[in-house]
């Protein structure tokens, strides 16, 4: 079975990236046409705690959309980095610092968005700190780019 490994990134591995990795999973499991495809999600961050909890109102979010990210501890972006298929930033910003770090990604590094080929702004809106209702729109953001780069992973990889 052929794998791919997937890599999101946000800042502090608390809220946007771990809230993209569980949907991503979730979604992959629903997709026909990557079940041929070994699909492994991890989630980083530039500047995490390691080993922080993900945020209560992301905990929250993410179960009213059935997916559990409740034992979810932050980690840094490391030296495997390099190791990823697809690494998906959460912002331009992420992406510029990820390839500033490892030049060698290029090729593999996009803002979600960028690689979801969403129309707009790159960027997911960070709701670290503004609450629950700005968990709820970040997750919406993330939920619509999610969905577009399973589809376009599938099309890419089956």
């Amino acid at each position: 079975m052929r794998g791919i490994r997937v890599l999101f990134v946000c800042t502090g591995n608390t809220c946007r990236s771990p809230m993209a990795a569980g949907l991503f999973r979730a979604l992959v499991k629903e997709s026909p046409a990557l079940g041929n495809v070994r699909v492994d999600v991890d989630s980083a961050g530039l500047a995490a705690g390691v080993g922080s909890p993900a945020a209560v109102e992301a905990v929250e979010a993410m179960r009213s959309r059935g997916v559990d990210i409740s034992g979810h501890e932050a980690r840094a972006v490391g030296d495997d980095t390099p190791q990823y298929d697809l690494i998906l930033t959460m912002t331009e910003e992420h992406k510029a610092q990820i390839l500033l770090r490892y030049p060698e990604c290029a090729a593999n590094v996009f803002t979600l968005k960028e690689y979801a080929r969403a129309e707009g702004s790159k960027n997911i809106s960070d709701p670290f700190g503004l609450g629950d209702e700005a968990y709820q729109k970040a997750l919406d953001e993330i939920e619509r780019a999610v969905r577009g780069a399973v589809r376009r992973l599938a099309q890419d990889w089956s």
